[in-house]
Order: structure tokens, then sequence, then C-alpha cells
């Protein structure tokens, strides 16, 4: 096991890029596994959540040139083409490959079992299985809740038209992935906005996706068409040290190519509520999605409230606006975000704990937290549980309170954000990861 040491010091500064973003790089894999062709794919992300979707497809007969590294090639082997594993197919902490091959694996003619580690083990996949369920594949797991194993027994599966109970990237991405295997058009209909990473990917590799306000249909025949895919840096890595740079007193940070589709930087938008509204500049497209330089500079905050469909666009960002929220003047109130208790840890209640032990004023709601602002935190010794997201919000708070704060369990942070450490390092910041 390993922890990390945080404390207070000198101004972060520097221009730097952060890794390929991950849920493009989840899709690209499984995507091009399904095209006709040789794809190339560049800025994967190489950690261990994608790691495990990348195998999974080989497991399943894809030949994928590269692992571990961030430029892999795909050889396809079509919509169909998929062979029966001869074991489990393993995905680690990776709620985002197990919930969206279990939509690939639908539309195949075969059985696959899905595992993964205990905190996998303990999420729910019964979101999932319902449609899948509906379109006319078999997918059981343990209880009413679906948890992990899960087994999918796929085949020739009927298009449905189905309304999402929240507005989930996951949930729709596994229904649509089914959807290129089955009778008919597929249609998802959300309540409110998610991201929409499988829909531009899909009509870039030649598939037929429409999109009606809430409603996205696809409809299929035809092919995929192998493809090269560039894949931009993470704006939910970048998020941390955009935070990191807004919170630490005289700093400037550029964060260089960086994801700005609008289905994903909610966190901007929640800023600007804040007051603090970040410099974006050089703004281009690369591979069909829009990318630009982020510029983050301290700023004062003010509390505001963040719920309803801003809540989708900044879902993996929460954890870290609890932080920024602790340092705004007055009440923040984050709302409809429950899902966020499924997730690799209680990401509400932990936050709670982790910000509670450092001194600041937080109440727990069902679907969120309320935070009063703005509090000198301290230093504490905290658990991530296992949950990466939860541990680099804790390194960032750390960045700013009086001591030493000492975070367990920090190996997650790998899943998603290879060299975290070393880029805060490389920015100034006084952070030493070490084994237990």
């Amino acid at each position: 096991m390993r922890r990390l040491r945080v404390r207070a010091g000198e101004a972060l500064c520097g221009s730097v890029s952060v890794p390929g973003d991950k849920s493009i790089s989840h899709r690209a894999v499984m995507l091009t596994s399904l095209a006709e062709g040789t794809s190339h794919i560049g800025g994967f992300l190489n950690a261990a959540d994608c790691i495990c979707t990348a195998r999974a497809m080989m497991a399943l007969g894809v030949a994928v040139r590269g692992l571990p590294g961030t430029e892999l090639e795909i050889d396809g082997v079509g919509l169909r083409g998929l062979r029966v594993p001869a074991g489990p197919l393993d995905l680690g902490n990776s709620g985002t490959g197990m919930r969206l091959l279990l939509g690939v694996l639908a539309g195949q003619d075969l059985e696959a079992e899905l595992v993964g580690d205990e905190s996998l083990s303990g999420r729910p996949m019964d979101r999932i299985a319902v449609p899948l369920r509906e379109m006319g594949a078999s997918v059981i797991g343990r209880g009413e809740r679906v948890l992990p194993p899960v087994t999918v027994r796929g085949g020739v599966l009927q298009g449905i038209t189905y309304h999402t109970p929240m507005a989930s990237a996951q949930v729709k991405s596994a229904v649509l992935l089914a959807g290129l295997n089955a009778r008919g058009p597929t249609t998802v209909i959300e309540p409110a906005r998610s991201r929409d990473h499988t829909e531009r990917m899909v009509g870039a590799m030649g598939g037929v996706v429409e999109t009606d306000g809430l409603a996205v249909t696809l409809t299929p025949g035809g092919h995929l068409s192998a493809c090269d895919i560039t894949v931009p840096g993470d704006f939910s890595s970048a998020a941390f040290i955009l935070a990191a740079g807004r919170l630490v007193p005289g700093s400037r940070v550029v964060l260089e190519g960086v994801l700005l589709n609008e289905t994903r930087t909610g966190l901007l938008e929640a800023l600007e509520l804040m007051g603090g509204a970040v410099s974006v500049s050089e703004r281009r497209e690369v591979a069909g999605e829009p990318v630009g330089n982020l510029t983050a500079e301290p700023a004062a905050l003010a509390g505001a409230e963040v719920g309803g469909e801003l809540i989708p666009l900044l879902i993996d960002e929460v954890p870290l606006l609890t932080v920024l929220a602790t340092q705004a003047e007055g009440r923040t109130v984050i709302r409809d975000a429950a899902e966020l208790r499924v997730k690799e840890s209680d990401r509400l209640a932990v936050m709670a704990q982790v910000l509670s032990a450092m001194g600041a004023w937080v109440k727990e709601r069902p679907d969120g937290l309320v935070i009063e602002g703005p509090t000198p935190l301290r230093g504490a010794t905290v658990d991530s549980h296992g949950d990466h997201r939860v541990a680099m919000s804790a390194c960032v708070a750390g960045l700013v309170a009086e001591g030493e704060t000492v975070i367990e369990d920090t190996e997650c942070i790998g899943t998603s954000f290879p060299g975290f450490v070393e880029l805060m390092q490389e920015l100034g910041a006084e952070c030493v990861e070490e084994q237990v």
C-alpha cells in the first residue's frame, strides 16, 4: 500500500499536459475492436482501468499492440466478430469498462463472465441489466442490484426506446453499443444531458447516430470503419491541477490540450457560478472533440448551489468541488448527486469524512452535501478508501492546509492519472508518495 504526504508550500507555476482522457480511451479501444480494419490510437490513457478494458478485448480475440503504452494499434474484428473468452474478463476497478462492455457483449453470440476487484464487486449493474434484458440479452449478477461477477449471454437483440431514470453516460452508452447489433433503431432518452463521446465516435466511424434534444437514436446496419484516433487530455484529471492553481496563493498554471467537450466541463460552469471563471485559449478540434488550453490562477470564490442538469456534467469532479467549496465565501449546496454513493466509494460520505477531519464545516444530505466556508483547513491523516478521485481531492486540500496531510491508500491514483504526484512536484507542490 502507498500513502501520500502533502504540505502547503510555494506557488504552483508552469505549463503541463495531462494524460489522455479516460472515457474516450475506453470507448476508442472497444469501438476500434468492433471496426473493420486496423486502427491507431494515440494518447491512450496508459492507466489500470483502461488497460483492463484493452486486455478484455484481447481476451475476446482482438489483436491489440502497444500495451502497456500510449500508442496502440488494433485490428478490428467487425461488429459480430468477438470470440468466446477462455475465462472471466477482469475489469479491475473499472465501472466504465464493465458497464460499457456489457453493452458490447449483449449483441454478440457468446457468453462471458465479467469480474472486478473488491470495490467493483460492490457496485450495482442493475441500471445496465434492465435495458439490456429488455433488448433480449441475459444479464445475471448477485441479487436484485446485479452485483459482479456478472454473466452476460448475448445474441440477436431488438432495438428499443429507453427512458433512463437518471442522466448517465454509462447507461446510455451500454444501450447504444448493444444497439449496434440490434434489429431496428435504438433510442435512449435522458432527463438531462450526459457525456456524448460514444455518439461522436460511432458517428465518426460510419455509424448512424442522430441526436434530438435529450434523445439519441442509433440505427444499425453496415459496419464501423477503422480510423486513427487521438485522445485529448483528460478534463477530469486536469481539474485537480486547475483547482490547485485556483487555491494556492501566487500560482499560475497552464494546462495544455485539454478536452473541452461541453458534456464534460460542468466544473467550469460551477466555478463561474462561484465567481471564478477560468481562462480558455487556443480552442481547436482534435479527432472530432473540442480541445483548448486552461489557465489557472487564484481567485476569490463565493458559495453557490450546484445541482440539477449541471451534476451529470461534473459528476467526476464533485469530490474536488467540495474542496473548492471549503475555501469559498458562504454556503455551497451540492444536490442531486446521489449517484456518487455507488462509485468506487460512497464519495459523498467519504469526502464529508475527509474534509471534516481537516476542520471543514460539512453537512451530509441523502443526495449531496452542504459546506460552509471559507474554512482554514488543518492537516490530518485521512483515508482515500481506495478511490482515486478522493485521494487526489484530498491532496489538493492538503496544499492549502496548515501542517501535514497524510492520505492513506493512494495506489488507486494510478487507475486514472498515472504520474499525478510527479506532475504536481514538477509544478512545485510539496507532496511525496511512499510505500507503507
